[in-house]
């Protein structure tokens, strides 16, 4: 993963706290996901770095969770050592803008709104996308939008992507129940590329679990290649 897609993946998911232990950086956003309430890696780093950041993480009344890089071999092993387990094995991908511009969205298909609708809140609360990570919306600089996605009239679906350099982030993509296998979130994605072209980005990333293999194959089918994989490292 290069340096601007790292950053952008930071800068468009921002903790609404941060804090510094050495070598890493930890964030917190408290009920917003493990993203935004970890400790990652900043630069080199000590035991000595690893015990502050656990203490900080008791400070703040939260259990040390860590998210690190598959190839980072020493702190896994580090962690593992003091019976740190990695959970939630996490892919980023990426693809060119083009992937996704190729195809005109279908009328009052998809469109491009800031701020949220009351309904796309709504979507995304019933997707366990909390009122706490929609407040991490808030905090992304500018250019950010959010995407509204519908069908025969109704909204289905709801999304943000946000740009850092030449790379629009998406996250947060959660599609109705009622309206799920309906090619909606293939829509919203080619509606974000849309915007985010708009916008002059150059390339499109992503991440997703690897546990839904529905949705990784929707994003291979596309044209997106993982780049980079995490996971989080917990007690």
């Amino acid at each position: 993963m290069d340096a601007v897609l790292a950053q952008a993946f930071e800068t468009t998911w921002p903790a609404a706290e941060y804090a510094d232990a050495g070598g890493f950086r930890l964030g917190r956003a408290p009920g917003a996901g493990g993203r935004v309430n970890s400790a990652r890696r900043a630069g080199d780093w000590t035991q000595a770095d690893l015990d502050t950041a656990i203490a900080i993480f008791g400070d703040w009344q939260q259990r040390p969770v860590f998210r690190v890089l598959d190839d980072d071999a020493s702190l896994i092993a580090a962690l593992e050592k003091r019976g740190f387990q990695r959970n939630n094995p996490t892919a980023i991908m990426t693809c060119p803008i083009a992937a996704l511009t190729d195809r005109q969205v279908p009328p009052v298909t998809a469109f491009a709104v800031w701020p949220p609708l009351a309904i796309q809140r709504e979507i995304w609360a019933a997707g366990n996308i909390n009122a706490a990570r929609q407040q991490v919306m808030e905090r992304v600089p500018a250019p950010r939008t959010s995407i509204l996605g519908r069908i025969k009239d109704r909204a289905a679906g709801a999304g943000f992507v946000a740009i850092h350099g030449d790379v629009a982030m998406v996250h947060a993509i959660e599609v109705a129940p009622d309206w799920r296998r309906a090619g909606m979130a293939g829509w919203m994605m080619r509606q974000a590329a849309i915007w985010a072209e708009e916008q002059a980005a150059a390339r499109i990333g992503l991440a997703v679990s690897r546990a839904n293999e529905g949705a990784v194959a929707l994003y291979r089918g596309f044209g997106f290649d993982e780049v980079a994989g995490y996971g989080y490292y917990e007690v």
